[in-house]
Protein backbone atom coordinates (compact mmCIF):
# COMPACT_ATOMS: atom_id res chain seq x y z
CA UNK A 1 0.00 0.00 0.00
CA UNK A 2 2.30 2.83 -1.63
CA UNK A 3 -0.30 5.81 -0.02
CA UNK A 4 2.80 9.01 -0.15
CA UNK A 5 2.37 11.71 1.92
CA UNK A 6 6.04 12.78 2.14
CA UNK A 7 8.82 11.06 -0.34
CA UNK A 8 12.47 11.06 -0.20
CA UNK A 9 15.25 9.20 -2.03
CA UNK A 10 14.86 5.65 0.07
CA UNK A 11 11.69 6.23 1.79
CA UNK A 12 8.28 7.81 2.39
CA UNK A 13 6.06 8.69 4.96
CA UNK A 14 2.37 8.40 5.11
CA UNK A 15 -0.63 8.44 7.43
CA UNK A 16 -0.67 5.66 10.42
CA UNK A 17 -3.50 3.63 10.08
CA UNK A 18 -5.12 0.60 11.57
CA UNK A 19 -3.50 -2.04 10.66
CA UNK A 20 -0.16 -0.42 12.05
CA UNK A 21 -1.28 -0.84 15.52
CA UNK A 22 0.17 -4.15 16.26
CA UNK A 23 3.78 -3.18 14.83
CA UNK A 24 4.00 0.09 17.03
CA UNK A 25 2.86 -1.92 19.96
CA UNK A 26 5.94 -4.31 19.53
CA UNK A 27 8.37 -0.95 18.61
CA UNK A 28 6.95 1.08 22.08
CA UNK A 29 6.55 -1.88 24.27
CA UNK A 30 10.23 -3.76 23.40
CA UNK A 31 12.66 -3.42 26.49
CA UNK A 32 15.72 -2.02 24.27
CA UNK A 33 13.18 0.90 22.96
CA UNK A 34 11.31 1.98 25.68
CA UNK A 35 13.65 3.95 27.65
CA UNK A 36 14.60 6.20 24.61
CA UNK A 37 10.57 7.09 24.90
CA UNK A 38 10.53 7.68 28.48
CA UNK A 39 8.36 5.11 29.10
CA UNK A 40 8.67 3.37 32.26
CA UNK A 41 5.45 1.03 31.38
CA UNK A 42 3.95 -1.19 28.64
CA UNK A 43 1.03 0.42 25.92
CA UNK A 44 -2.00 -1.86 25.33
CA UNK A 45 -3.93 -2.85 22.34
CA UNK A 46 -6.84 -0.35 23.25
CA UNK A 47 -4.23 2.58 24.28
CA UNK A 48 -2.40 2.54 21.29
CA UNK A 49 -5.81 2.22 19.10
CA UNK A 50 -6.87 5.34 21.04
CA UNK A 51 -3.87 7.28 20.10
CA UNK A 52 -3.82 6.40 16.43
CA UNK A 53 -7.72 7.51 16.33
CA UNK A 54 -6.61 10.69 18.05
CA UNK A 55 -3.54 11.63 15.85
CA UNK A 56 -5.56 13.00 13.08
CA UNK A 57 -8.55 14.67 14.78
CA UNK A 58 -6.49 17.95 16.20
CA UNK A 59 -4.17 20.31 14.27
CA UNK A 60 -2.19 20.36 17.47
CA UNK A 61 -0.54 16.72 16.46
CA UNK A 62 0.07 13.89 14.12
CA UNK A 63 2.19 11.23 13.70
CA UNK A 64 3.31 9.88 9.96
CA UNK A 65 4.47 6.11 9.36
CA UNK A 66 8.22 5.94 7.87
CA UNK A 67 8.03 3.28 4.87
CA UNK A 68 10.96 2.42 2.78
CA UNK A 69 10.63 2.63 -0.56
CA UNK A 70 11.47 -0.75 -1.83
CA UNK A 71 9.18 -3.17 -0.24
CA UNK A 72 7.06 -0.74 1.29
CA UNK A 73 8.53 -1.96 4.74
CA UNK A 74 6.90 0.11 7.67
CA UNK A 75 9.82 0.57 9.82
CA UNK A 76 9.15 3.48 12.25
CA UNK A 77 6.49 7.14 12.99
CA UNK A 78 7.25 10.56 13.31
CA UNK A 79 5.34 13.77 13.61
CA UNK A 80 4.63 16.71 15.88
CA UNK A 81 3.10 16.95 18.98
CA UNK A 82 2.44 20.51 20.57
CA UNK A 83 2.26 22.19 17.55
CA UNK A 84 1.66 25.92 18.31
CA UNK A 85 -0.03 28.14 15.56
CA UNK A 86 0.31 31.24 17.17
CA UNK A 87 4.31 31.13 18.18
CA UNK A 88 4.75 29.12 14.70
CA UNK A 89 6.65 26.34 16.41
CA UNK A 90 6.39 22.38 17.32
CA UNK A 91 7.79 19.32 19.25
CA UNK A 92 9.36 16.73 16.37
CA UNK A 93 9.43 12.80 17.39
CA UNK A 94 10.65 10.18 15.45
CA UNK A 95 11.18 6.33 16.69
CA UNK A 96 12.81 3.92 13.94
CA UNK A 97 11.62 0.85 15.21
CA UNK A 98 12.87 -2.07 13.43
CA UNK A 99 16.41 -2.59 14.71
CA UNK A 100 17.65 -3.64 11.17
CA UNK A 101 16.49 -0.35 10.20
CA UNK A 102 19.14 1.25 12.66
CA UNK A 103 22.28 3.05 11.84
CA UNK A 104 21.60 3.56 8.04
CA UNK A 105 20.35 7.00 7.98
CA UNK A 106 16.60 6.40 7.74
CA UNK A 107 16.11 8.34 11.19
CA UNK A 108 18.02 11.47 9.26
CA UNK A 109 16.11 11.11 5.76
CA UNK A 110 12.77 10.85 7.37
CA UNK A 111 13.83 13.71 9.86
CA UNK A 112 14.68 16.10 6.73
CA UNK A 113 11.14 15.27 5.20
CA UNK A 114 8.94 16.21 7.78
CA UNK A 115 11.31 19.42 8.61
CA UNK A 116 10.70 20.23 5.03
CA UNK A 117 6.90 19.85 5.46
CA UNK A 118 7.12 21.77 8.36
CA UNK A 119 8.90 24.87 7.50
CA UNK A 120 7.36 25.06 3.79
CA UNK A 121 3.91 24.16 4.69
CA UNK A 122 2.98 24.77 8.17
CA UNK A 123 4.84 27.63 8.68
CA UNK A 124 6.72 27.08 11.88
CA UNK A 125 9.24 29.15 12.81
CA UNK A 126 10.71 26.52 15.19
CA UNK A 127 11.22 22.67 16.08
CA UNK A 128 12.48 21.55 19.11
CA UNK A 129 12.70 18.29 20.71
CA UNK A 130 14.14 16.20 23.78
CA UNK A 131 16.44 13.56 23.95
CA UNK A 132 17.77 11.63 26.46
CA UNK A 133 21.70 11.16 27.12
CA UNK A 134 20.93 7.63 26.84
CA UNK A 135 20.44 7.62 22.99
CA UNK A 136 23.46 9.20 21.18
CA UNK A 137 22.48 7.37 18.10
CA UNK A 138 19.10 10.06 18.19
CA UNK A 139 21.40 12.94 19.11
CA UNK A 140 23.67 12.56 16.33
CA UNK A 141 21.11 12.30 13.78
CA UNK A 142 19.00 15.30 14.92
CA UNK A 143 22.85 16.86 14.47
CA UNK A 144 23.16 15.92 11.08
CA UNK A 145 19.54 17.15 9.98
CA UNK A 146 20.14 20.41 11.62
CA UNK A 147 19.22 20.51 15.43
CA UNK A 148 21.68 22.52 17.75
CA UNK A 149 21.86 21.73 21.02
CA UNK A 150 20.19 24.68 22.95
CA UNK A 151 20.38 22.95 26.25
CA UNK A 152 20.98 20.50 29.17
CA UNK A 153 18.63 19.32 32.03
CA UNK A 154 21.00 17.67 34.07
CA UNK A 155 20.25 14.39 35.73
CA UNK A 156 15.73 14.71 34.95
CA UNK A 157 15.44 11.89 33.86
CA UNK A 158 15.31 8.38 36.51
CA UNK A 159 15.99 5.25 34.20
CA UNK A 160 16.78 2.01 35.53
CA UNK A 161 18.82 2.71 38.82
CA UNK A 162 20.23 5.82 37.21
CA UNK A 163 19.71 9.31 36.41
CA UNK A 164 20.27 10.99 32.97
CA UNK A 165 20.41 14.04 30.93
CA UNK A 166 17.72 15.08 28.80
CA UNK A 167 19.32 17.61 26.02
CA UNK A 168 17.10 19.77 24.76
CA UNK A 169 17.92 20.66 20.56
CA UNK A 170 15.90 22.65 18.20
CA UNK A 171 16.57 24.43 14.93
CA UNK A 172 14.97 27.57 13.43
CA UNK A 173 13.20 28.03 10.20
CA UNK A 174 16.54 30.28 8.66
CA UNK A 175 18.70 27.57 9.96
CA UNK A 176 17.14 25.42 8.05
CA UNK A 177 16.81 27.27 4.76
CA UNK A 178 20.34 27.79 5.25
CA UNK A 179 21.29 24.81 5.28
CA UNK A 180 19.04 23.55 1.90
CA UNK A 181 21.23 26.31 -0.03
Amino acid sequence: MNTAFLRGERLYLRPLDAGDIDRCLRWINDPEILPFLGRRRPTGREQEAQWLADQYKSDDHFSLAVVLNDGDRHIGNCGFNEIEHADRKAVFGILIGEKDAWDQGYGTEATRLILAYGFRTLGLHRIGLEVYGNNPRAQAAYARAGFSLEGTQRESYYYDGRYLDTHVMGILESEWEERCR
